[in-house]
């Protein structure tokens, strides 16, 4: 690989530097998450996974190339008129109970050739500005977060397997919470505004809680202790039956976890060390009950993550609960058109927060700011958690 190929990689996968990415960049990062697209679609070409793909060509057709406005970035109307698209047919293909059902493979991969081609001949002529270059950026995070919920389906895996590191103790502090505008470039929508957090002295876990720290709790009856959970954790796994992690087929002896799908569907055994992930944040807060511990807060985890890496603080391997609600940040200003991270409508208290990434998450959105929301009964994500002591 040439010294001009490694430094356009090296950007591609920089959660800093993709950001502030201008046109040549995003052309190259459109085109890399297309390319990770179709290889996770050769993997299932299941009715939903093909509606799944089908959402990144309507992506980029209703808010660029049909978009008239698309060149104001945040400050367009949503719902001004737009150009007629290339498939009459795609709004039908994307409903579950559409009249037509799914087109064939052959003609999802038609369709998102073709969309993405007017998709970078439009970013070719497009201004060097921020606003001009919104609607891209935002495309190339909506089609990573495709392929890695086409990753979910198929459930892939595993996380890295890691050796138990002790907790890290960290001193009283403050620590600001949030982003300012930035000069140039694209901040996510769920990160804006700004919060100053005054932080007491805690300690916090070095690595997600693995599978050998969860077995304990389910082998001391943590799945049938009402006191372990909260109310509405306690009606839910009641509701399910759950006695054990989604995905999960034994718990006792050793964790075998179901992988892959359709004909590549199997079980395998998960190793001892490897962060145990397909949890609610009901099971995760049930754990830190039965622990004596406590899941730590944004704060917490994003000054960990910022200042501990040399001390042997690991994240990235799973997504990762955090105590609190969704919320924006203090400042934040409504969520602009197209975003995929605005607070949940009327249900936010409903919901929590998960930091980090994933093992399936692209490197390039792997920044320490980045926030995800999530109804707390959700556990399809590779999500996991961490404590700090009471």
């Amino acid at each position: 690989m040439s010294a001009q190929a490694l430094r356009s990689a090296a950007v591609l996968d920089d959660p800093v530097e993709i950001r502030l990415a201008g046109r040549e960049v995003l052309s190259l990062a459109l085109l890399d998450a297309r390319n990770h697209l179709l290889v996770r679609l050769a993997l299932d070409e299941s009715a939903p996974a093909l509606r799944l793909a089908l959402h990144a060509a309507w992506y980029q057709e209703h808010w660029i190339a049909c978009h008239v406005q698309r060149g104001r970035g945040e400050a367009c109307d949503p719902a001004g008129v737009r150009l007629a698209g290339l498939e009459p047919a795609l709004a039908d293909w994307l409903m579950s109970e559409g009249a037509l059902g799914p087109p064939t493979p052959q003609a999802v991969r038609e369709l998102l050739a073709q969309t993405l081609e007017v998709t970078l001949e439009l970013l070719a002529g497009t201004p060097a500005d921020d606003a001009a270059l919104y609607f891209y950026r935002q495309s190339l995070l909506h089609e990573d977060r495709l392929c890695e919920a086409l990753d979910v389906r198929r459930r892939a895996g595993p996380p890295p397997t890691r050796a138990q590191r002790d907790a890290l103790w960290l001193p009283a502090q403050r620590w600001r919470m949030g982003a300012e505008a930035p000069a140039r470039g694209w901040v996510p929508a769920n990160e804006r505004g700004q919060l100053e957090a005054t932080l007491p002295e805690f300690e916090i876990d070095a690595q997600p809680v693995n599978w050998s720290q969860f077995v304990e709790f389910a082998d001391d009856g943590g799945y049938d202790r009402a006191e372990l959970w909260s109310a509405a954790g306690w009606a839910w796994a009641q509701a399910l039956n759950r006695r054990a992690p989604l995905h999960v087929e034994q718990l006792r002896g050793a964790v075998v976890v179901q992988r892959g799908a359709k004909d590549g569907a199997g079980l395998q055994r998960a190793a001892p060390g490897q962060a145990a992930m397909h949890l609610s944040r009901h099971e995760a807060q049930a754990w830190c009950t039965w622990a004596g511990r406590r899941l730590a807060t944004e704060p917490e985890w994003e000054l960990a993550a910022s200042t501990c890496g040399s001390r042997g603080f690991v994240w990235g391997d799973v997504f990762e609960w955090v105590a609190g609600s969704a919320r924006l940040w203090p400042g934040a200003p409504p969520p602009a058109p197209g975003a995929l991270d605005g607070l949940p409508v009327g249900t936010a208290a409903a919901h929590g927060v998960l930091r980090g990434g994933s093992f399936a998450t692209r490197a390039r959105w792997r920044h320490l700011k980045a926030r995800r929301f999530a109804p707390a009964d959700s556990d399809t994500m590779f999500c996991g958690f961490r404590s700090c002591a009471m």
